[in-house]
C-alpha cells in the first residue's frame, strides 16, 4: 500500500490560505501542514487553524524569499531598504559560498524556528519557501537546526517524472521552467542525503509537487500517487487559497476536497498518512 503524506503549503502567509488549510483538514485529504513564522496571518494560523485542529501535524516552512524578515530591519544580504526580502532562487544560489549571506540565513532561521517554539508548537518537520534549502550549503544549515532543535524529518525534492492528462498543463512557459526546476532539484537532492546522513534526522524518500507547481489538483495528484512504485511512502505538497483571484491555489483547494481525490484515498490504491505515520481517516 502506497502511504501518502499530503501537505499543505504557506500556512500563515494570509487568512485566505488559512481558512483554505483548515477547509482541507476537515473535508479533505490533508494530513499536515508547514508554519511560515513571518507570515501576516501567523497569529491567525496559531489561534483558528493549529489551537482547534491539535491532530494536525505541523512543520516550519522557513522563508527567506517573501515576507518580512524577524532579524533584518533594513537593507541587507537577505532584505532591501524595508526589511524585505529581496533575493531570488538564482541569486541565493550564487550567494551561498558567502559567508556572510548564510550567517545572515542562519540567524533568520533561528529566529523562525523559535518564533514557532515560542507559540507552544512542537513542529515535527523542516521545509523552506520556494524549496531554497535544497542549495546544498543551506540544506547543511537545516540540517544542523533540525538536529539542534530535535526536529525528526527535512524534506527533501526528489521527484520521479510523470505525466497528468490535459493539454494546456505541458504547453506553459511554467510547466518548461518546472521541468528545468525538477532537474536541478533532483540533482540536489541526492547531494543533500549524503549530507543528511551525518545527522539523526529522516527524510521523505518520495516526493510529488515540482513538476506540476500550482496544478496539483486531484486529477495531478492521483497520476503522481500512480507512478510512485508500490509501497512507497511519498509527501505530496500543495498550495491551497480560497482566493479566486489566485486561481492556480483555489484550484488546488478545490482539487484537495474534492469527492473524486478521497474516494481515491479510501481505496486500496494508497492510504493518507502523516509524517509520523499515522493514517488519517477520510469522511
Amino acid at each position: 500500500m502506497k502511504k501518502i503524506i499530503t501537505t499543505a503549503d504557506d500556512l500563515g502567509i494570509d487568512k485566505e490560505t488559512n481558512y483554505a488549510i483548515k477547509e482541507c483538514i476537515e473535508n479533505g485529504i490533508l494530513t499536515s501542514s508547514c508554519l511560515m513564522a513571518d507570515g501576516e496571518a501567523f497569529d491567525d494560523a496559531v489561534e483558528n487553524v493549529i489551537k482547534t485542529h491539535p491532530d494536525l501535524e505541523i512543520g516550519v516552512h522557513l522563508d527567506i524569499i517573501e515576507c518580512k524578515s524577524l532579524t533584518q530591519n533594513g537593507k541587507s544580504v537577505l532584505t532591501n531598504e524595508n526589511g524585505i526580502f529581496n533575493n531570488s532562487y538564482i541569486n541565493m544560489l550564487l550567494k551561498s559560498y558567502d559567508k556572510k549571506f548564510l550567517s545572515a540565513v542562519e540567524d533568520e532561521f533561528i529566529a523562525q524556528i523559535e518564533k514557532i517554539l515560542s507559540a507552544g508548537i512542537k513542529p515535527v518537520y523542516i521545509n523552506t519557501h520556494v524549496h531554497t534549502h535544497s542549495i546544498p550549503n543551506l540544506f547543511k544549515i537545516v540540517c544542523r537546526l533540525a538536529d539542534k532543535y530535535s526536529i525528526p524529518f527535512i524534506r527533501t525534492q526528489g521527484e520521479l517524472p510523470y505525466y497528468t492528462k490535459g493539454l494546456k498543463r505541458h504547453t506553459s512557459v511554467r510547466y518548461c521552467l518546472n521541468i528545468i526546476k525538477n532537474i536541478l532539484l533532483n540533482t540536489f537532492t541526492f547531494i543533500n542525503k549524503i549530507e543528511l546522513k551525518k545527522y539523526k534526522v529522516k527524510t521523505n524518500k518520495y516526493f510529488l509537487g515540482v513538476l506540476y507547481t500550482g496544478q496539483m489538483d486531484e486529477e495531478t495528484i492521483i497520476a503522481g500517487v500512480e507512478r510512485l512504485p508500490e509501497n512507497a511512502v511519498a509527501e505530496v505538497i500543495c498550495h491551497p487559497s480560497v482566493n479566486p483571484d489566485k486561481p492556480r491555489h483555489f484550484r488546488e483547494y478545490k482539487g484537495l476536497t474534492s469527492d473524486l481525490l478521497k474516494e481515491f484515498f479510501k481505496s486500496e490504491k494508497a492510504i493518507a498518512v502523516n509524517w509520523q505515520d499515522k493514517k488519517k481517516e477520510i469522511k
